[in-house]
């Protein structure tokens, strides 16, 4: 079989990945001239992580990312409001990874030219239209560089282009840009001394007054007695703020003054967050958009993975895992079916509803609303959660969060692998 991935991203390469080790020919294109290290932190739940470890990565993941030990959200003033603990002390047999997503994506780069080849991945090429016959399915792209058009030939294409897919807008035209829900995002990354356990991320106060999210992802920095803090910050701006959600742009400068003032006097006591914003190399600025729910992915020998498929508000750190499992998925049945269009169609009915369902539960933001009853009832901090928070309310929070990010640990553990039916 031959596959044609366009976008060398995480779902990309981790399907590229997959599909080698199911046997198949396999070539990524991507629009950019170069594939850089490019972003912030990203997290990846134990159910990628799982399927990482299966493609080999274990090892390349554990020296480059954190083991995340515990979430915890907070009110403005760093009082606990709940704790979670995650990975493998959560009874799961795989950490959750905190990680520089430039790095990842670099890891999965490098798997992928060390066993499938230079001329696996080919950048520069940008996407224009696909037509299918009997046979397979022919590609049309362009070079950035000017010259004739590229036609490439394969047995399925997948997009694993990202929120503004160009495989997406051929399967489903006129869907128009993504829907933002009002609240602006900043994120970078600084060194800072190690906080709490080291390894802890943090969720803290409200998209009323502002939100900030904060975690390490560096192994090395801990292994220098550092820490390398991704820090998100979160804030819902007034109606009449206008963003061009349809260039919407991930790699987007931001600039600290814009962001600052939400933060000015926000001190946590072991995070100086005003000092960690300014001194940041670089700030990215997004707004935090999805799209509605896809009611299908696949159409003869052409479907889509990971964003293109499911784009989903970054509140339940479960994007990039999502990911992840799309290819693993696509690749172990693609080596089940002789017909390409039938095993595309499996894959579909195996991950469209629970990725949708994830797009809706980050959607509702049930947690993030709770957090904003803690802001309400007390602005000025607490002593005691039971003093601000409700039993029901405690249990609710606890729920969307689960909804939005955690799978069943037993599931997980004890479920067969995903490893694609011929590899090695």
């Amino acid at each position: 079989m031959k596959a044609l991935i366009v976008g060398a991203g995480i779902s990309g390469l981790t399907s590229a990945l997959s599909l080698h080790a199911a046997g198949a020919e396999v070539v990524v294109v991507d629009a950019v001239r170069a594939l850089l290290p490019l972003g912030v932190g990203i997290n990846l739940q134990p159910h990628a992580v799982r399927e990482l470890t299966e493609l080999g990565l274990g090892d390349a993941l554990a020296a480059t990312g954190i083991p995340t030990r515990e979430m915890l959200r907070m009110d403005r003033h760093a009082n606990e409001i709940i704790a979670h603990t995650r990975g493998v002390h959560a009874g799961y047999r795989w950490p959750q990874y905190s990680i520089h997503r430039g790095e990842l994506q670099m890891l999965l780069l490098d798997a992928v030219v060390e066993r499938l080849g230079p001329a696996a991945v080919r950048t520069g090429l940008v996407f224009e239209s696909f037509t299918e016959d009997a046979d397979g399915v022919e590609v049309c792209l362009h070079a950035r560089t000017g010259g004739a058009p590229v036609t490439l030939r394969a047995d399925v294409l997948i997009g694993a282009d990202g929120l503004s897919s160009a495989v997406r807008r051929r399967l489903h035209p006129g869907e128009g840009p993504p829907l933002w829900n009002g609240i602006r995002m900043w994120r970078g990354i600084a060194e800072a001394d190690p906080y709490l356990t080291g390894r802890s991320m943090i969720v803290a106060g409200s998209h009323r007054s502002g939100r900030l999210v904060c975690y390490p992802i560096s192994k090395p920095a801990e292994d220098r007695g550092r820490a390398l803090v991704n820090w998100v910050a979160e804030v819902r701006v007034s109606p009449e703020t206008r963003v061009e959600t349809d260039t919407a742009d991930w790699t987007r400068e931001g600039r600290a003054e814009d962001v600052l003032p939400y933060f000015a006097d926000w001190r946590l006591g072991w995070l100086d967050v005003p000092r960690l914003i300014a001194e940041s190399p670089q700030i990215l600025e997004y707004p935090m958009v999805d799209r509605d729910p896809l009611p299908w992915w696949s159409r003869g020998r052409v479907t889509l993975v990971g964003d293109a498929a499911h784009p989903m508000y970054p509140v339940g750190a479960n994007g990039g895992s999502l990911a992840v499992i799309d290819a693993r998925v696509l690749a172990l049945e693609l080596s089940r079916w002789d017909d390409p269009a039938e095993a595309l169609q499996a894959y579909e009915k195996a991950r469209l509803d629970d990725a949708n369902a994830v797009v809706r539960a980050c959607r509702d933001m049930a947690a993030d609303r709770i957090l904003d009853v803690v802001a309400e009832r007390a602005p000025d901090g607490f002593t005691d959660i039971a003093d601000v928070l409700t039993a029901e309310e405690l249990t609710a929070l606890r729920e969307g969060w689960r909804r939005t990010t955690d799978m069943d640990v037993e599931a997980l553990n004890s479920r067969p692998s995903w490893n694609p039916v011929g590899a090695g």
